[in-house]
């Protein structure tokens, strides 16, 4: 019998697009990545959080599989979703920093960048970025629509993205003016969750970058932590995390309603660490870290920093109620959503990720040479962090000497023992200086040469 081709038109940003798919070719998923910005692994209650509640994410974690070892980007905003969205860990990543651009945005993708929305655009899904992009403005080669959204909808900025209650958010590239006194999420939610029921009949892929928790601190309501004997911070930071959770229930309640649960694989996962050190207000009153479990927070390069709650759920596909301490990180998810939508790379391209596709569904986790992160923020200047193994080494500046420790016995990182082996600390500069390709953007200089620059 011969393939019959279903022809779809879709009317995006770039006008009129057509493709073409085969009827009888295995349904691709659907795909949606939340990425809720500044979380801390301590904050859900599947990870052990008492105070704040989280009843649809532990549903979630109890649905699907909740990892362990779940590696970000870096540990800041631009450079961690960019890590996302091109496959490319920071060696070889083209934003490795946050890098504002006046009056409005951030340092863009460049030209001709591959990235996921833009392979999976390619493939036929229609895409979508809803809450925060920090990518590129719409006039830049960044813009979400040059590199493969149909639709956007919320904060293009980061910076604008600190207010909950903004003058103004963005309709795709359109200005909508606001009052100044609705809360954002909830616009963001609702154009969200419209956006998902038009295109339920079709494979679709959402990168829903939910702002929540990031700072500023502010909620439309209290809640259940209204009368509670905390601070204002620490009631305002425990309802916008309950704010995030009922928000992806309605999401996953919405995949039921439309009966395309089955048909979805939904992850969840922080973009950095938290931005509060252990012992601040925040920090110590909810345990972010667990009893000292990790070490470090956001802009930092110790785990605390770098590895993320993250949960995935995909009914009959992945395991229910499976914990895995193997180790991953963001820079896999375009292999794996490429191998899922029957996607093709485009030629030459070679991401730093790995397919997990196997791993999701309860195989192990691929296995490789190393995971390296760097960063390059004008507060603490260029820093480093690679992974070999259990071996986890750090560098605090490149006049720095590299500290080592085995996360398998010290997943704290408490006990630096570079001096009792010099083997492995000579391996870690070796592979740090492989893993990463020299960017005139990105200096290994320290931040006393940098401010000279």
């Amino acid at each position: 019998m011969p393939i019959r081709l279903i022809w779809f038109i879709l009317f995006g940003a770039g006008g009129l697009t057509a493709f073409a798919v085969a009827e009888d070719s295995p349904q691709r998923p659907n795909i949606i990545f939340i990425l809720s910005d500044d979380i801390a692994q301590g904050d859900l209650g599947c990870y052990g959080q008492k105070l704040i509640q989280t009843p649809h994410l532990d549903r979630m974690a109890a649905e699907g599989t909740r990892y362990l070892q779940a590696y970000c980007g870096t540990s800041v905003c631009a450079p961690s979703r960019s890590s996302l969205m091109t496959g490319l860990h920071m060696g070889h990543c083209p934003i490795r920093a946050n890098r504002e651009i006046q009056p409005e945005g951030q340092m863009p993708l460049p030209a001709g960048t591959v990235t996921i929305a833009k392979i999976l655009q390619d493939a036929g899904y229609a895409t979508a970025c809803t809450g925060k992009w920090g990518m590129g403005m719409f006039d830049t080669s960044g813009s979400p629509f040059k590199v493969g959204m149909d639709h956007f909808f919320g904060y293009n900025c980061q910076r604008h993205a600190h207010s909950y209650f903004p003058t103004y958010l963005y309709n795709d590239d359109q200005r909508m003016e606001l009052d100044g006194k609705t809360y954002a999420q909830e616009l963001i939610q609702n154009n969200t969750l419209d956006w998902i029921r038009s295109v339920k009949d079709q494979p679709f892929f959402l990168f829903y970058a939910v702002t929540l928790p990031h700072g500023k601190y502010e909620i439309d309501q209290l809640g259940q932590y209204a009368d509670k004997p905390w601070t204002p911070k620490q009631k305002t930071y425990a309802a916008m995390i309950s704010r995030l959770d009922s928000d992806v229930g309605e999401i996953l309640q919405l995949l039921k309603e439309l009966n395309i649960d089955e048909q979805t694989l939904v992850i969840f996962s922080g973009d950095n660490g938290s931005s509060f050190a252990p012992k601040s207000e925040i920090g110590r009153h909810f345990d972010q870290t667990l009893g000292g479990k990790l070490r470090g927070f956001k802009r930092g390069m110790y785990e605390g920093a770098l590895r993320q709650a993250a949960i995935s759920r995909w009914p009959g596909k992945v395991p229910a109620g499976r914990v895995s301490d193997e180790p991953w990180a963001f820079w896999d998810f375009l292999p794996t959503a490429a191998e899922l939508a029957g996607a093709k790379l485009p030629a030459g391209y070679q991401p730093d990720g790995h397919s997990l596709v196997p791993y999701l569904q309860g195989g192990p986790a691929p296995r490789r040479d190393y995971f390296y992160w760097e960063l390059h923020e004008r507060s603490n200047g260029f820093i480093q962090a690679i992974r070999f193994g259990d071996w986890k080494a750090v560098r605090n500046g490149p006049d720095k000497p590299i500290e080592l420790y085995e996360l398998a016995s010290d997943v704290a990182e408490s006990k630096n023992v570079a001096d009792s082996q010099t083997d492995l600390v000579e391996k870690a500069e070796r592979l740090m200086q492989k893993a990463r390709t020299e960017d005139p953007n990105w200096p290994a200089v320290a931040k006393s040469r940098r401010s000279q620059r």
